[in-house]
């Protein structure tokens, strides 16, 4: 049986009666707890092919403001989906990379990629 799955509608994670008791978490709420949103599912696409800097990330991310980006990126690094490398350069220089565990979202990453081709834009186009 699989554990009891609860999400708000902002697509945070909130405490469950089951997981008050003790029992499992859900492990579709944990995922979307760490990748949901809006912006965070295109940010991890957007560097499944390598590293990237904050402006090709950001050209990649449709209508994103760069403050916004910025904490997007932060909360990735801290749940340890994504690295940030700062080089000493003039000027300045960071890029940033998925960890072993962000590219571990490649399969999920594919699956939403095959899902919006084939049901969206296919049924999109004349």
């Amino acid at each position: 049986m699989l554990p009891y799955c609860n999400l708000k509608d902002s697509g945070n994670l909130i405490v469950t009666i089951a997981m008050k008791r003790g029992e499992k978490k859900c492990p579709v709420t944990e995922m979307l707890y760490l990748i949901g949103g809006k912006w965070k599912p295109i940010i991890l696409y957007s560097l499944k092919s390598g590293k990237k800097r904050f402006g090709e990330i950001a050209a990649r991310v449709p209508n994103i403001s760069r403050k916004v980006l910025t904490e997007q990126l932060k909360e990735l690094e801290k749940d340890g989906l994504l690295t940030r490398t700062q080089f000493n350069e003039i000027p300045p220089r960071v890029e940033y990379e998925l960890t072993g565990l962000g590219k571990s979202l490649s399969p999920v990453l594919n699956e939403m990629e095959k899902w919006g081709q084939e049901n969206i834009v296919m049924k999109n186009e004349p």
